[in-house]
């Protein structure tokens, strides 16, 4: 069996440093080439593999939630 098939990824979208999206896939390759089409100069960076897709959301929640908290003044 293919694991690889089973493990979710959760993946952030840059063009440039900025992140334009966040998301979770079975399939990095396929979702790059979709995401292509809205963002051609976008780099997928994979932020680790889960084994179930609430795993991999939840990842991604938590690192949304880090990422957005306003800065210190």
């Amino acid at each position: 069996m293919d694991n690889a098939k089973n493990a979710y990824k959760y993946y952030v979208l840059k063009v440039g440093d900025k992140v334009v999206y966040r998301g979770v896939t079975n399939d990095l390759d396929r979702r790059e080439a979709e995401h292509r089409v809205r963002w051609p100069d976008g780099q997928i960076e994979s932020m680790g593999d889960e084994p179930t897709m609430k795993q991999a959301l939840s990842r991604m929640r938590n690192d949304a939630k880090f990422h957005e908290q306003p800065a210190a003044s």
